[in-house]
C-alpha cells in the first residue's frame, strides 16, 4: 500500500512538471473591458520618508487588541461604589407651555433619592452656536425631545417607574414642522422672535441674472433630504461625581472633551478648575456627540445625593433627543450652453434647524460655500436660510451641510448631461476645477486633482467600455 501511494506521488509530481513545462509564459489575464494596474512591491525612498520613519510603516492600534477581545470598556461597562441611575422625562408637546412641574409623588417612591427640573440649575442654556437650548426646560418645550424633568434612583426601573408619578401641566401651542412654512408670516414664532430665520448665508460671484439671460439652456429644480440619526452602537452616556471639596469629575461619551468642559463650567456656574471631564472610549459619534445632554443633570443629581450617577440614553431617547442631520430644500436655477459648459447657477438653500441651533452655524456656511459644486461658474449667487421648526434638534453629521447639496448639484449635472445628450464624465470634466481655479469666495485653490481623479476612477472603473 505505501509503494503504490510513493508510485501515485511521482506520477502526479510528473504530470504537474510537465504541465508547468507546456505552459505559456505568465502574462497578465486580459479580459475584454479590464485594465490590469500593477502596482509596485516596493516604494521608492525619498527625503520626506527618510525624515519621517513613521509615514509608510505599519502601526498597531493601541486600541484594537482590547476592541478585538471584547475587553474595550464603555460607559455601560463602568461602574462605582454606591453608584445610582438616572433617568430623563421628556416633553409630552411639541410646542407647550410648562404650568407645572409636580415630582413630589416621584420622590416618594422608596428608592429614589433626588429629583432635578430646569429651574434648579444655574445657568439653564447651551449650545455650541447659541446658547438657545436649555437643559431642562422649564417655561417652555419646543419639541418632543426636551427633557423637563429628571429622577435618580438605585435602579434604572425605578427611575423609570418614577418618571410616570410626576405630573406636569403644560399649556399646547400651535407647532410648526415644515421649514417652508415656517417662513411665512403666519408661521409660530419659536423662540418668540418676530421671525425662525436665525442664520442666512449670501455668496454673490459676477451677475447671475445676467448669466441665466445669456445661456442656451434653462435647468430648474427642487431637490430636498431627510433627517438622519447617527444611530451609533453606543448611545449618549455619562457618568458624574461631584466630591467633598465641591469639584467634579464626569466620565462622557462626548467627542469634543473641550468644548464640554466650557459648557459645564458656563452651567453649573464652576470654574474649569473644579471640573474634570472624563473622555471615554466612544462607541461611534459621527458628530452627534458634539456637544453636552445629560452631563449637567447627573452633576447636579450627584451633588444633590452625594452618589456618582450614571444615565445611559435608551434607543427612545437617541432618536428624539439627540442632533440629527439637517433636512434641505434647495432650489437649483442652472443656465448652460449647448456644448454643457455652465455659464450661471443661481441657488437657495432652506436648512430645518429643528427647535435649537447647536451646529447649524457651521453647517449654513459649509452647505452655502459647496452649493455651487466643485465647477468653474463665473456667474453665481447662493442665499441660505436656517430655519426653527418644532423638530429635533438639527446639528453636526458627517460633513455639516455637504452631503446634502452635494445630492442636488450632482442630479442636476445628470439631468442636465441626459437633456443635452452629453456623456455625464465629460460634463464634468468641461466644467471641473484646475489648478488655480477660483471658488464661490474667490479662493485660488493649489493641488486641485479633480479631473486627474475622475480620469482615473473612470478608467479603473471601465467607464467607456460600460457606456457601450
Amino acid at each position: 500500500m505505501v509503494t503504490r501511494n510513493k508510485d501515485l506521488q511521482k506520477t502526479t509530481e510528473s504530470l504537474l512538471k510537465k504541465k508547468d513545462s507546456q505552459a505559456p509564459s505568465k502574462k497578465p489575464v486580459s479580459v475584454p473591458g479590464d485594465n490590469p494596474v500593477i502596482y509596485p512591491l516596493d516604494l521608492p525612498e525619498s527625503d520626506a520618508r527618510l525624515q519621517t520613519p513613521a509615514v509608510g510603516a505599519r502601526a498597531t492600534r493601541p486600541d484594537g487588541r482590547l476592541h478585538g477581545l471584547g475587553q474595550t470598556k464603555y460607559i455601560d461597562d463602568m461602574s462605582f461604589p454606591h453608584m445610582i441611575h438616572a433617568k430623563i422625562l421628556r416633553s409630552e408637546y411639541a410646542h407647550a407651555k410648562i404650568i407645572s412641574i409636580d415630582t413630589s409623588a416621584a420622590e416618594a417612591i422608596p428608592g429614589v433619592l433626588a429629583t432635578l427640573v430646569g429651574d434648579e440649575i444655574p445657568v439653564n442654556t447651551f449650545g455650541p452656536t447659541f446658547q438657545d437650548q436649555p437643559v431642562l426646560a422649564d417655561t417652555i418645550v419646543r419639541h418632543k425631545g426636551d427633557g423637563v424633568a429628571a429622577v435618580a434612583a438605585v435602579n434604572e426601573q425605578i427611575a423609570a417607574d418614577a418618571l410616570e408619578k410626576i405630573k406636569v401641566v403644560y399649556e399646547p401651542l400651535e407647532a410648526v414642522f415644515d421649514p417652508q412654512e415656517a417662513l411665512k408670516d403666519s408661521a409660530p414664532k419659536i423662540h418668540g422672535d418676530k421671525t425662525n430665520i436665525y442664520t442666512s448665508k449670501i455668496i454673490k460671484k459676477g451677475d447671475v441674472e445676467k448669466g441665466l439671460a445669456e445661456s442656451d439652456h434653462i435647468f430648474q429644480r427642487q431637490y430636498s433630504t431627510q433627517m438622519v440619526e447617527h444611530v451609533p452602537i453606543e448611545p449618549h452616556a455619562s457618568i458624574a461625581l461631584w466630591d467633598g471639596n465641591g469639584r467634579v469629575s464626569v466620565w462622557s461619551s462626548l467627542g469634543r472633551i473641550t468644548l464640554g468642559r466650557e459648557d459645564l463650567s458656563r452651567t453649573l456656574s464652576l470654574p474649569q478648575s473644579k471640573i474634570r471631564l472624563i473622555g471615554t472610549i466612544v462607541g461611534g459619534n459621527f458628530g452627534g456627540k458634539n456637544e453636552i445632554t445629560n452631563e449637567p443633570i447627573l452633576a447636579l443629581l450627584s451633588k444633590k445625593t452625594g452618589r456618582p450617577v450614571k444615565c445611559v440614553f435608551t434607543r427612545g431617547d437617541e432618536f428624539i433627543s439627540s442632533t440629527i442631520r439637517h433636512p434641505f430644500v434647495m432650489d437649483y436655477t442652472t443656465g448652460v450652453n449647448n456644448d454643457g459648459k455652465i455659464i450661471a447657477r443661481k441657488i437657495k438653500l432652506i436648512l430645518d434647524g429643528g427647535a435649537y441651533c447647536s451646529w447649524t452655524g457651521t453647517t449654513i456656511g459649509k452647505g452655502s460655500i459647496l452649493a455651487a459644486g466643485p465647477y468653474n461658474i463665473d456667474n453665481l449667487f447662493v442665499e441660505s436660510y436656517a430655519v426653527y421648526t418644532n423638530k429635533t434638534t438639527t446639528g453636526a453629521m458627517r460633513g455639516f451641510g455637504a452631503p446634502q447639496v452635494c445630492f442636488a448639484y450632482e442630479s442636476q449635472m445628470d439631468e442636465i448631461a441626459e437633456k443635452l445628450g452629453i456623456d455625464p464624465l465629460e460634463l464634468r470634466l468641461k466644467n471641473a476645477f484646475t489648478e488655480g481655479s477660483a471658488s464661490p469666495t474667490s479662493q485660488q485653490l493649489q493641488s486641485v486633482v479633480l479631473k486627474e481623479s475622475l480620469k482615473q476612477a473612470s478608467d479603473r472603473f471601465g467607464w467607456k467600455e460600460w457606456k457601450k
